[in-house]
């Protein structure tokens, strides 16, 4: 008998198991693929480390911006994915030490809850049963299908397929779906001279941020040279040879057809329960996804969810990390220690973007009475030491008491940033008190001390 089994071993998970062995539980984790999950290995950190690569090459090839003497710069593809997939092994083997010291117990292999009652859940792996006092699944999402004739041609790929292993060396490439997985993959190709085109059912990229980060990504990856169609109503995927063509309606409903090497498809991303139950367990799903209440608790005895495969949950790492560190406080019968309404969102695209809290927009629907500063990277010296287009920094705050509200960042270093104005809106800190902090220079920080003066 285990004091806590974890299902799915992403950041979740093994930061479930880690906090539960550091408070002295018995743990049992279960994973069917590789330690870390699809952020570490398909995900995250691999998409980051491509991104890194591009800009790279971008910046070897532009050498005269900087004063450098470049020519003869040649891209090595499989050497770009081969240094991915050096920093890929070395934090999984990080984490394996850790769950080592930690005295976890990792078992690979698919698991599934064949019993859950009011004293223990069984759980089957292989061909062994386990037993544990709490369950917690962390089974993580995978990458979202849409019902268009010719999603299942050869050349149809998934995020999976462009960030594990060697990746796919495509000279042209359609994505569906212009949400954060699509645009920073139209940054890596576009980057290294691919042509890309992005399709956009919505009328704007990136609809979940806010309308003038979308307007200033749109106008970086146009200037890139990807071609960019919003409000486009996908009909079906064609294969010609070895040539994909795509059929779609453009926002004026004319029909249009466009072709490439490959296609990716970028809708999102859906929880992963399939094969998670026993055919007599029974748990409350909504669209797939585990129904839980605001501990993590599902509606089977003993068994809590944490990350995307929640209901509800924003599909973020760090928002998987979080809950995970809440859950194993609530089994412990100690108080949450995670504010799980205020999340930071990134796009590491060039410039990077980043958002929390409200925007302004979202004031105004609230009726809030705010006041709103600006200020744009061409004032800064070490944005215009960094090269790159011109962006800013946002803030709002409550005009009766100057409370920072939110902050929406387009700029280099925004995804190091924002964490600086998650603790001041978490804290509750005013702009006077942001501005009273000294930021060192040249910085892209003082981007943050000169809004925030600006509102005192």
């Amino acid at each position: 008998m285990f004091d806590i089994a974890i299902i799915g071993a992403g950041p979740g998970g093994y930061t479930a198991a880690d906090e539960a062995a550091r408070r002295g539980k018995s743990v049992v984790l279960f994973e069917r693929n590789l330690l870390g999950g699809t952020c570490l290995n398909r995900g995250c950190v691999p998409t980051k480390a491509l991104l890194r690569s591009s800009k790279a090459y971008v910046e070897a090839i532009n050498g005269n911006e900087y004063g450098i003497a470049s020519s003869g710069v040649q891209l090595d593809f499989s050497a770009m994915h081969a240094r991915k997939t050096k920093i890929v092994t070395s934090l999984r083997d990080g984490l394996t030490k850790l769950m080592k010291k930690d005295k976890v117990k990792l078992v690979e292999g698919e698991a599934q809850i064949v019993s859950a009652n009011d004293a223990s859940c069984t759980i089957v792996c292989g061909n062994m049963e386990y037993e544990a006092r709490e369950t917690v699944i962390a089974t993580g999402s995978v990458p979202k299908s849409i019902p268009i004739p010719g999603i299942e041609l050869p050349g149809v790929l998934t995020s999976d397929d462009i960030l594990e292993g060697e990746g796919k060396d495509l000279s042209s490439l359609i994505i569906i779906g212009g949400g954060v997985i699509g645009v920073e993959c139209a940054e890596i190709y576009t980057a290294l001279g691919r042509q890309v085109t992005i399709l956009e059912a919505m009328e704007r990229i990136l609809p979940p941020f806010d309308k003038e980060i979308a307007q200033r990504i749109n106008m970086h990856l146009k200037k890139s040279n990807v071609k960019i169609e919003t409000a486009a109503r996908v009909a079906e995927i064609t294969q010609q040879d070895d040539i994909l063509c795509v059929r779609y309606c453009n926002k004026k409903g004319d029909e249009q057809q466009i072709c490439a090497r490959g296609v990716l498809i970028a809708t999102g991303r859906t929880a992963e329960t399939t094969g998670l139950f026993a055919n007599n367990i029974h748990a409350k799903l909504e669209r797939g996804a585990l129904v839980c209440d605001d501990d993590g608790r599902s509606s089977l005895p003993h068994v809590w969810a944490i990350g995307d495969v929640r209901a509800g949950t924003t599909q973020l790492a760090h928002v998987a990390m979080a809950q995970a560190r809440n859950v194993i406080r609530v089994i412990c019968h100690e108080e949450q220690l995670m504010n799980e309404q205020l999340i930071p969102s990134c796009v590491y695209t060039s410039p990077e973007v980043a958002s929390i809290g409200i925007t302004e927009a979202e004031a105004k629907e609230r009726g809030l009475l705010i006041r709103t500063a600006k200020v744009v990277t061409g004032s800064n010296a070490k944005c215009l030491i960094e090269g790159g287009d011109s962006g800013y920094l946002k803030l709002i705050a409550a005009k009766d008491n100057g409370r920072i509200l939110g902050a929406q960042l387009v700029c280099p270093r925004a995804t190091d940033l924002i964490g600086e104005l998650t603790v001041a809106i978490a804290q509750d800190m005013t702009a006077a008190q942001l501005a009273a902090v000294i930021h060192p220079h040249p910085t892209v920080n003082e981007l943050i001390a000169e809004a925030a003066l600006q509102l005192i």
